[in-house]
């Protein structure tokens, strides 16, 4: 790398390890703050899931604006000023019609912060030699010493949560003029409309297998941080408990090039459900606080393995026209419908049976989730084979 390479390879690693600074005060200890102002377990899930509704309408808005727009870095910068202002309005009041107000109002523009990171990382990196999985590792050492960080800060301070991330959102908006300016290609005139992608039936069924697991990952970010605290964890261990699982990511990320050539993406998703199976298992089978921690080891052959390799195959995948509109695509299915559904149900369920319950609910699903996929993947690599021997 020339030395010009190597700042813009800097300043990429910076953007996306403070940009993760900010998901895990947010994500990780807003469900904390909502259950210390005494909100019922079906407010919070109302709250949790009315966020990801605003993002169902938010994201095709913002991917197809940024598509649309000069440069997608324009937006980007919009995104986390938004968002670092928004959140700001959060800790005046309690009432619940206000917090839900406020909530769609942040997440209007928090959650496609990240799909448009990745559209503008990904498609830079695509004229370079480098590899968006140590980019995308500065993110989770970013989570994870946030979390650590935070959580310990957070034990008398956990309405702090909002004036932290809104400082970091702007730290990150700094950053982002550093980057190049990727382009949006229908700036033009040339139009595509994001129903293309829907033709590819492989990723279809991609998107759909994610989205289960992305089920039961949403009734987790839900409910997790409260699981915990009932189990007898403080908000210093849920930090340390988010840091264990963001360090299970490092392997992957390290290596999720090779490993993503070598078992392709649909043996690498059907891992990601029997891995979410066993840990959802293990979480409604612990009872020691302490026992949790090596069992978030599971969250780095879950999570990110979904969302790195979705990233880079939707970019290999749909037209240069739909970068941006593909990868806020899903994270509209992933952090809006599935977070949705994941909440809503999860919730509504807690409450009737317990929250332990839920977990050994959403393992059955995960594992049914492997067994049907599982056929339908072998089901298409057979019809491959005979349309291969047939056209020879």
């Amino acid at each position: 790398m020339d030395r010009k390479s190597s700042t813009i390879y800097f300043f990429f690693l910076i953007l996306y390890a403070v940009a993760y600074m900010g998901n895990a005060v947010f994500l990780t200890f807003l469900p904390v703050y909502l259950d210390s102002i005494d909100l019922s377990k079906t407010e919070i899930a109302a709250l949790l899931s009315f966020g990801p509704l605003m993002a169902i309408l938010a994201q095709p808005i913002w991917g197809s604006i940024g598509d649309r727009s000069k440069t997608k870095n324009t937006i980007l910068q919009i995104l986390l000023f938004g968002s670092a202002i928004s959140v700001l309005l959060f800790p005046l009041s309690n009432h619940f019609v206000y917090l839900l107000v406020i909530m769609c109002l942040v997440t209007f523009f928090q959650t496609s912060i990240y799909p448009m990171s990745d559209a503008i990382t990904l498609e830079y990196l695509t004229e370079t030699k480098w590899n968006f999985g140590p980019i995308r590792l500065a993110g989770t050492i970013g989570f994870a010493l946030m979390s650590v960080g935070f959580g310990l800060y957070a034990r008398n301070q956990i309405d702090s949560i909002f004036i932290v991330y809104s400082l970091i959102m702007l730290l990150a908006m700094v950053i982002s003029f550093k980057l190049p300016k990727v382009k949006g290609h229908q700036a033009s005139g040339k139009k595509v409309r994001i129903w293309v992608v829907f033709k590819n039936r492989k990723l279809v069924i991609l998107l759909l297998l994610s989205f289960i697991v992305q089920v039961s990952l949403g009734y987790y970010y839900a409910f997790f941080p409260i699981f915990y605290k009932e189990l007898g964890a403080d908000t210093s261990l849920l930090g340390w408990s988010m840091l264990v699982s963001a360090i299970s990511e490092l392997p992957f990320l390290l290596f999720a090039d090779k490993i993503i050539k070598r078992f392709g993406v649909p043996l690498i998703l059907l891992s990601t459900a029997f891995f979410a199976g066993v840990r959802w298992l293990c979480f409604y089978l612990v009872e020691s606080p302490y026992l949790v921690l090596p069992i978030q080891l599971f969250h780095g052959a879950i999570f990110i393995v979904l969302m790195v390799t979705m990233a880079m195959f939707i970019n290999e995948e749909v037209p240069k026209e739909l970068k941006a509109s593909g990868q806020t695509m899903y994270g509209l299915i992933s952090l809006g419908i599935a977070r949705i559904t994941g909440s809503i149900l999860g919730g509504m369920t807690a409450e009737s049976v317990g929250m332990r319950e839920v977990f050994l609910y959403s393992s059955l699903l995960m594992f049914l989730a492997l067994i049907a996929f599982t056929f339908i993947f072998m089901k298409d690599m057979s019809l491959a084979k005979k349309n291969s021997a047939k056209t020879s």
